[in-house]
C-alpha cells in the first residue's frame, strides 16, 4: 500500500480510523479508570484523577489533556490565503510562517460559525484547527465558502492527528525532555516542527486553552504510538506532579481564563460584538463574509448586550442557563458557562446582560432553585497568569 503523507512533512496518515469518533487514547483512558462522557459526538474522558486536583495541576504544576477531538483543516495552494481571509474575521495576510492567530468563521448576518485557530504552515498552506461538535457542520460551510474560489485544494485531516495539550508552569520542563528542539525560542501563538518521543516532524505549537503556558503536540493517531507518547508524557512529567486532566477541569480553566466556548459564549445566535470579540474582527483587511453585518452593527451605534463576568456576592452557585434579573425584578439575561472557581475560591460565572448593566461593580440577581442571588459585574478574565 503507498503512503499519504500529510500537512506536518513526513509520517503517514493513519489507516485505523473508525467512524466510532473514539480518539487513539480511549483505552487508556479506560484503563486509568477515567469517567466517559459524549462530547460533541466524541467519547472523552470529563474527570481523571478529580476535577479540583487536575485544575489545581495546571494552574501550579503541570496536566496533560487528550484534544484529540479538534478539528484540523488545511488549504493548500496559491489561493489558500485569500480562501482563510474570506471564511475568518481575523487578518492571516499578517502571519509569519511558524505563527498562528486566534479567528472565527461568521455567517452572513456577523454570527458564530466557530472559532479557530489560524496557522501558516507556508505561503501557500494554512491550517485552521476547528471545534469537535461543530466539525461536519465546519467542512460544509468551508466548502460552501471556498468551493468555488482558484487555486485552493482543501482536506478534513481531522482524524489523522492524536492532539495532546500539555499545560502549566511547568509543561516546558516536561515537554523539553522529550524533544531537542529548544522550547524557549517557540514565542506564545507559534509552532514548529521538531523530534518529539523519537517521532520526526511532530508540529509543536505553543498554545492552548487553560490561560497558562503550554503546548499542543500532533502526533500519528494509531493507538500503540499515541499510548506510548501518552505515557512517556506522564513520565516526563511524574517530578512535576502531572496529572491526567479531563473535560471538566478544561472547562474550569478556560472559564477562569475568560474564554469562550461554542454553544455558551458564542453561537449562531451570538455576535462579535456581543461576545467582546471584536478586536479579532479586521473589518480594515478586505471582505469577509460576515463584515458588513459587523459594519451595520457599528454604524446602529454597537451592540445591545455584552458578555460579562460575575462573581457571586452571595452564597449561590450561577450554573449554565441560569437567567438573570436586574435588581428591581427584570429579567435581563442569562449565565452561559458558571462553576466554582478552584483555584480563586469563588463562584463565577459568564453571563449576556444589556450593556447598560454591564459596567464593572454594577450588580444583578441570578435565579437558583428559585431564590434570587446577588452577584457583581467583575472584569475579564478573571484570573491572568503572572508573566515572567
Amino acid at each position: 500500500m503507498t503512503a499519504n503523507y500529510d500537512w506536518l512533512g513526513g509520517f503517514p496518515l493513519s489507516d485505523t480510523q473508525t467512524p466510532l469518533r473514539k480518539t487513539a487514547l480511549n483505552a487508556v483512558h479506560r484503563a486509568a479508570k477515567s469517567k466517559m462522557v459524549d462530547f460533541g459526538g466524541w467519547d472523552m474522558p470529563v474527570d481523571c484523577c478529580g476535577l479540583i486536583a487536575e485544575h489545581m495541576a495546571v494552574r501550579t504544576g503541570v496536566g496533560v489533556f487528550d484534544v484529540s477531538h479538534m478539528g484540523d483543516i488545511q488549504f493548500r495552494g496559491p489561493g489558500a490565503l485569500a480562501a482563510v481571509q474570506k471564511l475568518c474575521m481575523n487578518d492571516a495576510s499578517k502571519l509569519a510562517v511558524g505563527q498562528a492567530q486566534y479567528s472565527a468563521m461568521l455567517y452572513p448576518n456577523g454570527t458564530f460559525v466557530d472559532d479557530v485557530v489560524v496557522h501558516k504552515l507556508s505561503d501557500n498552506d494554512y491550517l485552521i484547527v476547528i471545534n469537535a461538535g461543530t466539525r461536519e457542520k465546519d467542512v460544509a460551510w468551508v466548502r460552501q465558502v471556498i468551493g468555488g474560489m482558484p487555486g485552493v485544494h482543501m482536506n478534513d485531516y481531522s482524524d489523522f492527528y492524536t492532539q495532546i495539550a500539555i499545560q502549566g508552569p511547568r509543561a516546558a520542563e516536561t515537554l523539553q525532555k522529550l524533544t531537542s528542539t529548544d522550547l524557549s525560542a517557540i514565542k506564545n501563538y507559534w509552532f514548529t516542527w521538531g523530534q518529539v518521543c523519537g517521532l520526526h516532524n511532530v508540529m509543536i505549537a505553543r498554545t492552548g486553552y487553560t490561560g497558562e503556558d503550554g503546548f499542543e503536540i500532533y502526533i500519528p493517531s494509531d493507538e500503540a504510538t499515541s499510548a506510548r507518547v501518552w505515557a512517556e508524557v506522564l513520565e516526563a512529567g511524574k517530578e512535576f506532579g502531572i496529572l491526567t486532566c479531563g473535560l471538566g477541569a478544561r472547562n474550569t480553566l478556560r472559564l477562569e481564563a475568560g474564554m469562550a466556548l461554542y454553544g455558551h459564549e458564542i453561537s449562531d445566535s451570538i455576535n462579535v460584538f456581543e461576545a467582546g470579540l471584536g478586536r479579532y474582527a479586521k473589518l480594515d483587511k478586505g471582505d469577509f463574509v460576515g463584515r458588513d453585518a459587523l459594519v451595520k452593527i457599528q454604524a446602529d451605534g454597537g451592540p445591545k448586550r455584552k458578555l460579562v463576568g460575575l462573581e457571586m456576592v452571595e452564597r449561590g452557585i450561577g450554573r449554565d442557563g441560569y437567567p438573570v434579573f436586574s435588581l428591581d425584578g427584570k429579567r435581563v439575561g442569562e449565565i452561559t458557562s458558571g462553576s466554582p472557581s478552584p483555584f480563586l475560591k469563588k463562584n463565577i460565572a459568564m453571563a449576556y446582560v444589556p450593556v447598560e448593566l454591564s459596567a464593572v461593580d454594577t450588580e444583578v440577581a441570578v435565579e437558583i432553585r428559585g431564590q434570587m442571588v446577588k452577584a457583581r459585574v467583575v472584569p475579564l478574565p478573571f484570573y491572568k497568569r503572572a508573566k515572567k
